[in-house]
């Protein structure tokens, strides 16, 4: 392929199971901390639920056909827990499984590679009933539903992620409560970092195996801070470690970052973890990074209530700084050359890994036209100046090897549920029709250029 990007590099989209499937109850699947989450009153900022979604359970094949017709030879999509293992533990359903096999054979079937994540936040709920992410057997439970899938998936799925965005799963749902479970529990959402990654590195040791490939997909951002003031410069170290060091230091180099489990009051409790960091560390085959924003940030003067719910356990008192950068609706920063610092500072700890960008998109108020179109002007710009930061790198030989858009559709968007839309296709949810933004058709275009010139 031309147009700057190596031939077989990767060009996918993305999705994630309870943001998309909808049949909630059908077909065995049993309930998830996000269905229990977003039927509380109070949870979803314009009460919705993903009882419904995009259908996708039911129109997987049109939408991978879709997907195929956009130019896109790769599909990220996520296995719900709860389709596979309805309680967490015991007996897996045969009907799950089978629905993956028949996405994953459809994916092949047109000429799609499926990429599989196996957790992307939707925890069976007998689980956290049991402690979640809290408690040591989550992470067990997680190895065991891991190796069921991929025995009975390996031979249509190639390329596995344990985890989509543990940070995400653990400070948002154990630490500020936006996402379920919905806990409040300060530093202790540590506890939850630690038994995610235990789980990803149970379940890597229990499904690694000739002709696949084996990865975790990471939500990383840029930290910078607002001054060169001791006090700022120290807000940004506290919060890279947090949001980056303490997922990718136990992942690459065996151990977790002393100065953040210092700042948490949690090294007593690391260092009786210890034995497992070699299960942890253990060798992956790729890093998937999920790129938005960076964050600058600042430390004010005087303290702030211990009370607060906080994503930063220890460093509460370290806040956000708007730059003036552009924002998507999202109110993230738009920042183009973060991708590259990111994945840079990510190859300086694993010179060889190859890295895919697994997730990079924005939010945009959408509004379908009176012709019918969906013109995303400020979507195709974001998409434009992130791949053209891929295609650098990749020119200049960094071993990058794919790229996928978040997302492929609209979808329930967590906790803000359908007010916010990252599809580079639209879906009118009254109807369930799907229309291809400006955004998407230019993708599509853009591949279609690239494979020409390749001919």
């Amino acid at each position: 392929m031309t147009n700057g990007f190596p031939s077989g590099f990767t060009w996918g989209a993305a999705t994630a199971s309870y943001q998309v499937e909808g049949a909630v109850s059908a077909d065995g699947r049993g309930p998830s901390i996000w269905d229990t989450f977003a039927h509380t009153p109070g949870r979803i900022a314009d009460g919705t639920t993903g009882d419904v979604a995009d259908e996708h359970y039911v129109r997987f094949a049109d939408d991978v056909r879709l997907l195929a017709d956009l130019g896109l030879n790769a599909y990220r999509f996520s296995i719900a827990w709860p389709r596979i293992v309805p309680t967490g533990s015991g007996t897996a359903n045969q009907a799950g499984l089978d629905f993956y096999r028949r996405l994953a054979e459809t994916c092949l079937e047109n000429g799609v590679t499926p990429y599989a994540t196996l957790y992307h936040w939707d925890l069976p709920q007998p689980l956290e009933d049991a402690g979640g992410w809290l408690v040591r057997d989550t992470a067990e439970r997680f190895r065991d539903y891991a190796a069921v899938t991929h025995d009975a998936l390996s031979d249509v799925v190639k390329h596995w992620m344990t985890l989509n965005e543990p940070w995400c799963s653990a400070f948002l749902g154990y630490g500020n409560g936006e996402h379920a479970p919905g806990r409040t529990e300060g530093a202790d959402a540590l506890k939850a970092v630690h038994h995610l990654l235990l789980g990803h590195g149970l379940a890597l040791d229990a499904i690694r195996s000739e002709g696949g490939t084996y990865g975790i997909a990471l939500n990383p951002a840029p930290i910078h801070a607002a001054s060169d003031s001791p006090a700022d410069r120290d807000a940004a170290r506290r919060i890279d470690g947090l949001r980056n060091r303490l997922f990718l230091e136990p992942l690459l180099s065996g151990q977790y970052p002393a100065d953040v489990l210092e700042d948490t009051g949690m090294s007593e409790w690391f260092a009786a973890q210890e034995a497992d960091l070699p299960l942890i560390g253990a060798p992956l085959d790729f890093i998937g990074v999920n790129y938005y924003c960076p964050t600058t940030v600042a430390a004010p003067d005087g303290p702030i209530s211990s009370l607060v719910a906080s994503t930063q356990p220890g460093s509460e008192n370290v806040v956000a700084v708007d730059t003036g950068l552009p924002q998507t609706q999202m109110g993230w920063p738009i920042q183009a050359t973060g991708l590259r610092d990111l994945l840079v500072t990510i190859n300086k700890l694993a010179p060889e890994l190859p890295l895919y960008v697994t997730e990079n998109g924005s939010a945009y108020p959408d509004e379908v036209t009176a012709d019918g179109t969906v013109e995303d002007d400020e979507r195709l710009d974001y998409l434009q100046q992130h791949v053209a930061v891929c295609r650098d790198l990749a020119a200049e030989g960094f071993p990058l090897k794919g790229y996928f858009a978040w997302s492929l559709l609209d979808n329930f968007e967590w906790s803000w549920g359908y007010s916010r839309r990252f599809g580079i296709v639209y879906v009118d949810y009254a109807t369930q029709a799907r229309i291809v933004k400006k955004s998407g058709r230019w993708l599509q275009n853009f591949l279609t250029s690239a494979r020409s010139g390749a001919e």
